[in-house]
């Protein structure tokens, strides 16, 4: 099986904390489909796909026409599983019941909308386009248009009033989203937030604060009946995103378009992020994963998320994890959970997860 993402490099405009390889639309976008068509068709692999991602960028400003043909390409070079997950990243200004009947027709099953809040006030200060009765009035609309599967991404870290941030979760909830995926705000280098953080130190909430809005978050959302199955990802049972489990428990992907990832057979690749460099197919990254690389990147992962660490996988790279000289304390102290095969990080110890993997990987 095999997971796929399409990468949509295109934004209507740049929000001031991103650092992803996304652009204002552009007299380019016509030139970039034909190329990711070109090179989705030339892809060859005898492997299944069990699920599709249009990620970005903001996928659901292409226009109809545009969708369609990458979609064609898609399925005239991949096999799709009978309930292959197939999902597009949406703004809520950019979503309509026309569009929304569209991606039915076409397949599409999994609608994830970048919310980020509902406080009118934060999303000026983003520099997001929708508003928060936007964002309500789309989630509205893809269930109107036969949705069920609809996740919502929130920002952690932007808001000050922790009180008024967990109440726009909990009327997500409300709204009937199957899925949340709660992030920690990042203040990546470059960025207009960095500039405005640096001018004004106290303007986000510090560190205690982001982190008790992650623990209330959490909190809210398991009395909600959501399941934490990944340190930032929230899902109803049931709903949880098939295409990223498959990147925390280490199967096979390929990524199409500007930037994109693929890890095939333990071999990892990246295109180019700029666009002539892509155009010409050129590769940013291109490496067999050796015994090491694959035994942390295991660990790191896996106790990322709740299917653990497969101790029996690791055994055959020729790590003995059972033999680790911290593991009988992270087990006395229930830090880590021994699951027979699996070793699995109990759940109140996600948001410290990186100081627990240090200690479990190889000498």
């Amino acid at each position: 099986m095999l997971g796929v993402y399409v990468h949509v490099p295109f934004c209507e405009s740049r929000c001031n904390y991103c650092a992803f390889s996304s652009f204002v639309r552009n007299d380019e976008i016509d030139r970039y489909i034909n190329a990711l068509t070109k090179e989705i068709s030339s892809f060859n692999s005898d492997k299944i796909a069990s699920s599709i991602y249009f990620g970005g960028g903001t996928p659901s400003i292409l226009e109809k026409s545009q969708f369609e043909r990458i979609f064609q390409a898609l399925k005239s070079t991949f096999t799709l599983t009978d309930d292959c997950e197939i999902t597009i990243e949406c703004n809520p200004n950019t979503f309509t019941a026309d569009k929304g009947r569209f991606y039915r027709q076409m397949g599409v099953n999994r609608i994830s909308f970048g919310v980020q809040s509902l406080d009118d006030n934060i999303l000026k200060f983003l520099s997001r386009r929708h508003s928060a009765a936007q964002a309500l009035s789309a989630i509205k609309c893809a269930q109107e248009c036969g949705f069920e599967n609809i996740s919502a991404d929130m920002l952690i870290g932007v808001n000050k009033n922790t009180d008024d941030f967990l109440k726009q979760v909990e009327l997500l909830c409300s709204q009937g989203v199957k899925h949340i995926s709660a992030y920690m705000l990042q203040i990546e280098e470059g960025t207009p937030l960095e500039k405005m953080v640096m001018a004004q130190r106290d303007l986000l909430p510090d560190e205690d604060e982001s982190i008790d809005q992650y623990n209330g978050v959490a909190k809210l959302l398991k009395k909600s009946g959501f399941e934490r199955y990944e340190v930032s990802n929230f899902a109803v049972s049931g709903f949880e995103c098939r295409h990223n489990v498959n990147y925390w428990t280490g199967g096979d992907y390929v990524g199409f378009g500007l930037s994109a990832h693929s890890y095939i057979g333990g071999r990892r690749f990246a295109n180019a992020n700029t666009f002539e460099k892509y155009y010409r197919g050129v590769l940013a990254l291109d490496e067999q994963l050796s015994t090491r690389q694959l035994q942390e990147e295991h660990i790191m992962l896996g106790l990322r998320c709740k299917y653990g660490v497969d101790k029996k996988y690791l055994f055959g790279l020729g790590y003995d994890i059972s033999k680790n000289e911290n593991l009988p304390e992270l087990l006395d102290k229930k830090i880590i959970f021994d699951c027979g095969g699996r070793l699995k990080l109990n759940e109140e110890y996600y948001g410290v997860n990186n100081l627990v993997i240090i200690k479990l990987l190889p000498d």
